[in-house]
């Protein structure tokens, strides 16, 4: 499951953490007719009855004759079903590659479920701890060539009251010894628990930069200035999707304010409320985004309320219990 979050000021740093069905056994249905010939009926009574008696048997030849036959026969029809078979699925096979990929992606079967902790790393998004690897020439993309985020790297700026702010999706070789060390403020890993070695925070982003690009970490640019380290994920995806109603496209957040110079005033509520606007603007298909920061981290759920989300449940998750927060596209306005 993801890092929890890192405590900031009000301005916090917020973070997330990140059946088989048995099928029953067809029965027969109610007045369903019995097959004639099964066992008791009344057919098989009457056939047993009326069976020949007399002994007849022909030439061994004519029967060598009638085998040879039936055999050849059969191999045609085998030979023609199997060639309609290779030809459908030829035909599909053209018609598929012929159409062109698009529309919206679909949940994947998880579980990562994933939301598939599974998958890829299914590691998963919300967890912190998503999936990951390291890529220098954009977000991985699904098999249908989809961005699962909407190409989080060409959101580009948005104005805020403090600044020009931007999300910059993370390069190890560029990234790696800034936030590691913002993960060694005690203040931070007291929640996100990746303090030590840079290898302890490379091994978190490696997890998501290598996946299928459920989960996206970004460093957050203000005037052009690193300050702040960003998770962008979809939460319908992620093992969070287990603890609360997921809807499709919900989209989450993990933050954390790097330098204590930034702490304290008041950042963290703007950059939430700027965060969630772009994932809103730049995902026409997300109606909701949402965040699980530790319930203990009280300036942190402070900077998601003033940022116009909404408290929506208490979340016993793995590592953590969670304040579940809400940002709904239908009360954007409101909040």
């Amino acid at each position: 499951m993801p890092p929890p979050d890192a405590s900031t000021d009000a301005a916090a740093d917020a973070d997330t953490t990140p059946h088989a069905r048995t099928r029953g056994e067809p029965g027969p249905a109610a007045g369903s007719p019995r097959c004639p010939d099964s066992p008791g009926s009344p057919d098989s009574a009457d056939r047993a009855d009326s069976a020949d008696t007399l002994d007849l048997r022909l030439p061994d030849e004519l029967l060598a004759l009638f085998a040879r036959n039936a055999a050849e026969a059969a191999g045609t029809v085998d030979a023609a079903g199997a060639a309609q078979v290779v030809g459908a699925r030829y035909a599909a096979s053209a018609t598929e590659h012929s159409e062109p990929s698009g529309g919206e992606h679909r949940a994947r079967q998880a579980d990562d479920r994933p939301p598939d902790d599974s998958q890829p790393a299914d590691g998963e998004p919300g967890s912190g701890k998503s999936a990951g690897g390291e890529r220098r020439l954009g977000r991985p993309l699904t098999p249908t060539g989809e961005d699962l985020l909407d190409r989080v790297g060409d959101w580009g700026q948005t104005a805020t009251v403090v600044g020009a702010f931007h999300l910059i999706p993370v390069r190890l070789d560029r990234d790696l010894p800034l936030i590691s060390r913002w993960m060694n403020d005690p203040a931070v890993a007291a929640f996100w628990e990746l303090s030590g070695p840079d290898t302890a925070t490379e091994g978190h982003l490696r997890a998501q930069l290598a996946g299928d690009g459920r989960s996206v970490p970004c460093l957050g640019m203000l005037d052009g200035t690193p300050m702040s380290y960003w998770e962008i994920y979809r939460a319908d995806l992620d093992p969070l999707a287990r603890h609360y109603p997921a809807r499709l496209h919900d989209t989450g957040i993990h933050l954390l304010i790097g330098g204590v110079a930034h702490r304290g005033r008041g950042l963290g509520t703007t950059l939430l409320r700027a965060v969630s606007d772009l994932i809103l603007d730049r995902r026409p298909s997300c109606a909701r985004v949402v965040a699980e920061p530790d319930l203990r981290n009280t300036p942190s759920v402070s900077a998601f309320l003033g940022a116009g989300f909404r408290f929506s449940a208490e979340v016993d998750l793995p590592d953590k219990k969670a304040a579940l927060m809400v940002r709904d596209r239908a009360l954007r306005g409101l909040l």
